[in-house]
């Protein structure tokens, strides 16, 4: 059986929201859609979508909400989906929050819970200077990472905004061991309800 839950997590740059959303998703027997994992595997692909996105990042632009949307829209709709996804790096602003709750509303569908990991900025600074180090990462420079907090903070953020008066949000500490954190989501996700896949 699997069960069915349908997620969206949230968080700054730095926050481990990659991490818990693979353990969350993985507990509930369904897929993660990640919009940095879709695009990179259509560039490495070559497929005519992965041009299309190449072709917008090499020209340093962002991929439209338009395009974004589709190529979720079309993940959505693959099988394995078809009982729940967890949603990560997208809607990443307001417009495609509309997006998506058009595109679930067609299907009769709404987001069961939308998953925030709360870590302060000094956190979220700390912990990509570290990853920046260890992994040898030239482009994350505190000045480049700082960038990436204040665009979430200006465009990301105010889509919890949005869902706070649905009453599905989350607020997760996300300060902590992995193991403690997973515990505190996969806590609040049973307090409403949410049962995991029977093998889990």
């Amino acid at each position: 059986m699997t069960a069915s839950a349908r997620l969206l997590i949230v968080g700054p740059q730095g926050s481990g929201k990659g991490t818990q959303g693979v353990r969350i998703a993985e507990s509930y027997g369904i897929p993660v859609v990640s919009t940095g994992d879709i695009f990179r595997a259509n560039i490495k692909e070559g497929t005519p979508l992965g041009q299309q996105v190449t072709a917008i990042l090499d020209k340093g632009d962002l991929v439209s909400d338009e395009l974004t949307s589709e190529i979720v829209r079309d993940r959505l709709s693959q099988e394995d989906a078809a009982n729940g996804f967890l949603l990560d790096g997208y809607p990443r602003n307001v417009a495609q929050v509309a997006h998506l709750e058009e595109f679930l509303a067609g299907r009769g569908e709404s987001l069961d819970a939308v998953i925030v990991l709360d870590v302060p900025r000094e956190e979220s600074m700390s912990r990509l200077g570290l990853r920046a180090a260890e992994q040898g990462r030239s482009d994350d420079t505190d000045e480049a990472i700082a960038h990436r907090l204040d665009i979430y903070e200006k465009e990301t953020a105010p889509i919890v905004e949005v869902y706070g008066p649905k009453g599905i949000v989350d607020r997760i500490d996300g300060v902590g061991s992995l193991d403690e954190i997973t515990e505190r989501i996969s806590a609040a996700l049973a307090a409403r309800g949410l049962r995991l896949a029977a093998s889990a």
